[in-house]
């Protein structure tokens, strides 16, 4: 791994009635293409350092979506939400035709604001996203209630340093299957000082991260949007078995086909967290699809 790129600038952009936060790394090419890094459910923009370092000439952005790392907001209804905060901060940045890289229901996003903004990517490489079969956005009942929460309402909140984070979680399932970096980098980050005074807690707090889980059918009409996105789009698909296992693929294994430009790569081999375990792989695919 090259670790000679300097750490990121945080940079805050108020957006949609939030405090945004982006790490920012500068490039050393005036010319390359920025990519902008969107994460999955629970993490931050900082999960990416390993694969951002792989690519020292381009500007970078790892973007902490709402309730999640340093940014604000709390629990979110409706997906759309989080695409709209994305579209405000490229249009105050001044980023267009970036290079899109998404993970899981940050991959959704990213192809929703490639719809609502067509300037804003020039490419997109999406690992396992949460875009599933058309029935699974049919009207029907809830996924979760106030009195059937998603289980992460129930996740340890408070930690007295990263380190007993890392203690805690090191020999668990999914987080055994993380690349050693990426995991210290997840814990490092993921923490904030407690409201209490005392200690850290999750930067994601438990119901923020049980409401995306229940709000996870409220953007029905990303397979629509999908259909307009005229530019080349890579799909990483991961192995599949049942959709309550954390470490299945949830990405409809048609999806490229509904893309103009759409390319679909499966990854058997991989589990939902692919870029976690193996970061120079999602590097190498990367690299590979932006030539």
């Amino acid at each position: 791994m090259n670790t000679s790129r300097p750490a990121p600038a945080t940079c805050l952009y108020h957006v949609n009635g939030i405090d945004l936060a982006v790490h920012e790394w500068a490039g050393t090419d005036s010319a390359a293409v920025p990519l902008v890094f969107a994460h999955a459910t629970g993490f931050h923009g900082r999960v990416f350092d390993a694969i951002i370092e792989q690519f020292p000439a381009h500007p970078a952005y790892a973007i902490d979506l709402r309730g999640h790392g340093q940014s604000g907001g709390g629990p979110i209804e409706d997906w759309r939400v989080v695409a709209r905060d994305v579209v405000e901060f490229l249009e105050q940045a001044g980023i267009t035709g970036a290079i899109g890289i998404g993970h899981s229901m940050g991959a959704h996003t990213l192809l929703q604001v490639a719809a609502d903004h067509p300037s804003a990517f020039s490419r997109l490489v999406l690992f396992d996203p949460v875009i599933l079969a058309p029935e699974f956005y049919a009207p029907g009942q809830p996924l979760y209630t106030a009195d059937n929460p998603h289980p992460a309402i129930r996740r340890k909140r408070n930690f007295a340093s990263a380190q007993a984070m890392m203690e805690r979680f090191r020999a668990r399932d999914p987080y055994c299957l993380f690349d050693a970096r990426v995991f210290a980098d997840y814990c490092t980050y993921g923490l904030v000082p407690a409201a209490s005074g005392e200690g850290m807690e999750l930067a994601c707090a438990p119901e923020v991260e049980a409401s995306v889980y229940a709000s996870s059918r409220s953007n029905g009409a990303i397979l629509d949007a999908a259909r307009h996105v005229d530019i080349p789009v890579l799909v990483v698909r991961a192995q599949m078995s049942d959709l309550n296992d954390f470490k299945s693929s949830p990405t409809w294994p048609d999806l490229a086909s509904v893309l103009p430009q759409g390319t679909d790569l499966h990854r058997p081999d991989r589990t939902h967290f692919h870029p976690f375990e193996d970061p120079a792989d999602a590097a190498r695919i990367i690299a590979g699809f932006i030539g």
